[in-house]
C-alpha cells in the first residue's frame, strides 16, 4: 500500500461534516480515510487517484486540496471571518437602534434599516446559508438550517412588508402589541431580527474556530521540541547539517547544554543527561559509553559523540507525535450540544411551519393569515438565544477561569469535565517542584554538618549538574562557610574531587566513593540502606580515607498537592499517580500527599497504555502532567489537564490548562468547567422554553412577528444574564 495523503478540507462547520467526508471518502474503491475535524484534514490509505479523492469531497460539498507545508498564500479564513464579523456588527448595531427606540424612528426610517440589514441578511449570513444548503442536498438539518431558515424568514417577511404590505409608509412605526389580529403582520418589519441573529452566529462561529485553530498545536509543539540540526563527523571532519540528513550509523557529536539530536548509542565520552521531557524523571540520568539516550533529550555536562540508531519517523520522538496525532483523532467526534438539538428541532418546527400555512390557506383562504403565521411560527424558532447558550456562558466561564489561571480550550471539554471518576496525575512538576533539594546530612562521628556541607558546596561550586546546585543552594540557605577548594577533577556520572586545606575531598556517588578506597563506617551504612528505601537521592562525601558524610536530596512536594488530592477526592474523584520514577520514590510521595493508587516506572507510551487501561475498565479518565512526556497521556485521556508551568507541547494537548502552576487549581477548573456546561445546559433550557411557548400562539396566527422577536430578545438577555452569573465563580481557596 501506498504512502497516507494528507488533505486539507475547508468548509467544514460541525463534526457531522467530517462524518460525511469521511464516508465519502471510504466509498471511493480500494481506500480506507479518516477525518480529523480538529484539524480539518483527511489521512488516506490506498491506491485510488488523488483526483479521485478530491472529486468525491467536492461531490460532498467541500473544497479540499493535497497537503502542503508550506504557508497558504490566499486569505486566512480567521481573518476573512473576523472580517465579515466587524463588518455585520458595524452595521446591526444602528438597526437595532432604530428598530428599538421608537424616538429615533425618523420618517422613512425603515429604510435605512432595510439599506443596512439586507447586507447583513445576505452576505454576512452568507456562510450559514451556503451550509443549510448543503445539508439540504444530504437530508440533514443542523445548526445551519436554523440559522439560515431563521433569518432568510425574518427578511423575507420583512421585504413583503415593505413592498406589498404597509411597512414602507412614511410615519410607520414599530409596535410592540402582545397579540395582533390576523393578517395585522404586514404592516410590521423584523429586518433586526435578521441582523442581530446574524451577528451574534457570526460571533459565536469565530470563536469556535478560533479554538479549533489551536487543536492541532499540541502535534506541532511535541515536533518543533526536537533538535533542528546535528553536528555530524564525516572524515574526521565535523558538519553541521540539517536533521532531515543524518543517516542511521552516523555519529554526532554533542556539547554540554545541547539537546541529542536523534535516538542513538554513545561511543565515546559520558555526561549527565536531562531526561525529563521524555521520562518525567527530575534527576539527569547518568550515560556513558554504550548506552543509549533518546533524541530531544539535553546533555547537561560533558562532550559526548553518540552514534545514531534510529531517525526519522522511527525515533521515540515521532512515536510519541503519532499517539498525540491519534487521540486527536479520536476526540474529534464530539459535537456541539446546540447541533444536536437541532437536529431534531430544525425538522419539526419547519413542519409545522409548513403544516400551519397550509391548514390557513385551507380553512382560511387568505395567502396573508396564512404566510403570516407560518412566518411567526418560524421568527419564534429563530435560534438567537440558542446560539447564545453555548458562546456567552463559554465567554463568561473562561473569562472567569482567566482571571483565577484556568484555561478550558472549548465546549466539548465541558461536557467530560461531568463525566469523569478518576484523575491521573504525573508526578514530577505536578505534585512536586521538579526542583532538587538537599533535605538532610547524616555525618561521621567527629565531624559537624556545616563541615561536611561546606565541603562538599566546595567541590560542587563550579558544577551545573542539578544535585550539585542543591548542595550549594543548601549551603548558602544555613549560611555554612565554604572553604576554597583548588584543584579539581570530575569523573563525569559519578563525582568530584578537590583539594581544600591541602586534604583532598571527594564528593559523589556512594558506591564510587568505596570504589576509589573510601570506607564506609557501620553507621553510616546503616543510614545509606535506610535511604535507599526511600527511593531518594544520596551523594556522600569524603575526605582522608574515609566517608564522613552522607547528602540527601529529593524533588520537593508542592505545598498544596496535599489538600488539591483532598479537594479532588470529594468531587468523587479516585487519584492516581503515573510517574516514570523509582517505584519506592512514587510511593513516599503519594503516602504523603494521600493518593489512592500508584503506577511508577512508567515511559510516556506506558502513561498512554494505562489511560487506555483504565478507559477499557470503564473509567472516564482525566490526565494531569506538565512535561511533552504527558502530552500522549493528555491527549488520550477523556480530559487532559496541563500545569502551565511544564511545556507547551503539554498545554497544547491539554483541554484544561492550570497556568499557574498550583495543584490546587485542577481542582478548581474541574468545578468552573462542571459549573459553566451547567449553565449551558440552563441556557439551552430556557432558550427553547421561550420559544417553543408562544409557537401555539403563532400557529393559531395571534401572536404578533413583532413580539416573537421581543420574546426572542427576551430569552436572549435572560441567557446572557445567566451566564454572566458565572464570574462570581470563587477558588477553593
Amino acid at each position: 500500500m501506498s504512502l497516507p495523503i494528507q488533505l486539507d478540507i475547508e468548509g467544514m462547520t460541525c463534526a457531522s461534516c467530517a462524518t460525511r467526508i469521511e464516508k465519502a471518502l471510504n466509498k471511493v474503491e480500494g481506500v480506507e480515510a479518516s477525518v480529523n475535524y480538529a484539524t480539518e484534514q483527511a489521512t488516506v490509505l490506498g491506491d485510488a487517484p488523488t483526483e479521485a479523492l478530491l472529486t468525491a469531497i467536492e461531490n460532498a460539498g467541500y473544497h479540499a486540496h493535497v497537503h502542503s507545508d508550506e504557508p497558504s498564500t490566499g486569505l486566512d479564513p480567521m481573518v476573512a471571518l473576523r472580517t465579515r464579523l466587524i463588518i455585520s456588527a458595524s452595521m446591526t448595531l444602528p438597526v437595532m437602534v432604530l428598530s428599538m427606540v421608537p424616538p429615533f424612528q425618523f420618517l422613512y426610517w425603515q429604510w435605512l434599516v432595510f439599506a443596512l440589514a439586507v447586507p447583513v441578511a445576505t452576505w454576512g449570513a452568507w456562510p450559514f446559508h451556503r451550509a443549510a444548503a448543503i445539508n439540504a442536498r444530504h437530508g440533514v438539518a443542523t445548526m445551519d438550517t436554523l440559522i439560515s431558515v431563521g433569518v432568510g424568514a425574518a427578511l423575507g417577511w420583512s421585504l413583503y412588508a415593505l413592498f406589498f404590505g404597509g411597512a414602507g409608509m412614511p410615519g410607520m412605526t414599530m409596535t410592540l402589541e402582545l397579540f395582533g389580529q390576523p393578517g395585522e403582520g404586514s404592516h410590521e418589519i423584523y429586518l433586526e431580527v435578521a441582523a442581530a441573529v446574524t451577528t451574534f452566529m457570526l460571533l459565536g462561529r469565530y470563536l469556535e474556530h478560533r479554538a479549533k485553530r489551536d487543536a492541532g498545536a499540541a502535534l506541532r509543539a511535541l515536533m518543533e521540541s526536537g533538535a533542528k540540526e546535528a553536528t555530524v563527523l564525516r572524515n574526521g571532519v565535523e558538519k553541521v547539517l540539517p536533521l532531515a540528513v543524518v543517516k542511521q550509523g552516523d555519529v554526532m557529536v554533542v556539547r554540554p547544554g545541547e539537546r541529542i539530536p536523534t535516538d542513538g548509542e554513545i561511543v565515546e565520552g559520558a555526561a549527565a543527561i536531562d531526561t525529563s521531557m521524555m521520562t518525567g524523571e527530575s534527576v539527569p540520568v547518568e550515560a556513558t559509553v554504550g548506552d543509549s539516550v533518546l533524541g530531544g533529550t539535553i546533555n547537561t555536562s560533558g562532550l559526548l559523540k553518540v552514534r545514531a540508531t534510529r531517525v526519522g519517523d522511527d525515533t521515540e520522538l515521532a512515536r510519541m507525535a503519532k499517539l498525540v496525532e491519534r487521540a486527536q483523532t479520536g476526540k474529534s467526534d464530539a459535537q456541539r450540544l446546540a447541533d444536536r438539538i437541532s437536529a431534531v428541532f430544525v425538522p419539526i418546527v419547519i413542519v409545522v411551519a409548513l403544516v400551519t400555512f397550509a391548514a390557513w390557506m385551507i380553512f382560511a383562504g387568505s395567502l396573508t393569515i396564512a404566510f403570516q403565521a407560518a412566518v411567526a411560527t418560524l421568527i419564534i424558532a429563530c435560534p438567537c438565544a440558542l446560539g447564545l447558550a453555548t458562546p456567552t456562558a463559554l465567554l463568561v466561564g473562561t473569562g472567569r477561569g482567566a482571571q483565577l489561571g484556568l484555561l478550558i480550550s472549548g465546549p466539548e471539554v465541558l461536557e467530560r469535565s461531568r463525566s469523569i471518576d478518576m484523575v491521573v496525575l504525573d508526578k514530577t512538576g505536578t505534585l512536586t517542584t521538579g526542583n532538587m533539594k538537599a533535605l538532610a546530612v547524616h555525618v561521621e562521628v567527629g565531624h559537624t554538618e556545616d563541615e561536611v556541607l561546606g565541603n562538599a558546596a566546595a567541590v560542587e561550586s563550579g558544577s551545573e549538574h542539578p544535585l550539585a546546585r542543591a548542595i550549594v543552594m543548601r549551603a548558602r540557605e544555613e549560611s555554612v562557610s565554604i572553604p576554597e577548594a583548588t584543584d579539581f577533577s570530575t569523573e563525569a556520572g559519578f563525582g568530584a574531587r578537590a583539594n581544600i586545606g591541602g586534604e583532598s575531598v571527594a564528593v559523589g556517588r556512594p558506591a564510587w566513593l568505596e570504589s576509589r578506597g573510601f570506607a564506609l563506617s557501620p553507621e553510616l551504612q546503616k543510614h545509606l540502606d535506610e535511604l535507599h528505601l526511600t527511593g531518594n537521592t544520596v551523594v556522600g562525601v569524603a575526605s582522608g580515607k574515609t566517608v564522613v558524610g552522607l547528602i540527601q536530596i529529593a524533588d520537593t512536594l508542592k505545598e498544596s498537592s496535599a489538600e488539591a488530592i483532598a479537594a479532588l477526592q470529594s468531587l468523587g474523584l479516585t487519584t492516581v499517580m503515573a510517574t516514570g520514577d523509582h517505584p519506592s520514590v512514587a510511593s513516599s510521595i503519594a503516602h504523603r500527599v494521600g493518593i489512592d493508587r500508584v503506577e511508577a516506572g512508567l515511559t510516556p507510551e506506558g502513561k498512554a497504555d494505562l489511560i487506555v487501561r483504565l478507559q477499557a475498565e470503564g473509567h472516564q479518565v482525566a490526565m494531569v502532567g506538565d512535561g511533552i512526556n504527558d502530552a500522549p497521556a493528555l491527549a488520550t485521556a477523556n480530559l487532559g489537564i496541563a500545569m502551565g508551568t511544564g511545556t507547551d507541547a503539554a498545554m497544547s494537548a491539554g483541554d484544561l490548562t492550570i497556568t499557574r502552576g498550583d495543584l490546587m487549581g485542577v481542582a478548581d477548573g474541574i468545578r468552573l468547567a462542571r459549573k459553566t456546561l451547567g449553565t449551558i445546559r440552563g441556557n439551552l433550557f430556557w432558550a427553547f422554553a421561550y420559544n417553543v411557548a408562544a409557537i401555539p400562539l403563532a400557529v393559531a396566527a395571534v401572536l404578533n412577528p413583532v413580539v416573537a422577536g421581543l420574546a426572542m430578545a427576551f430569552s436572549s438577555v435572560f441567557v446572557v444574564t445567566n451566564s454572566l452569573r458565572l464570574r462570581s465563580f470563587r477558588p477553593t481557596r
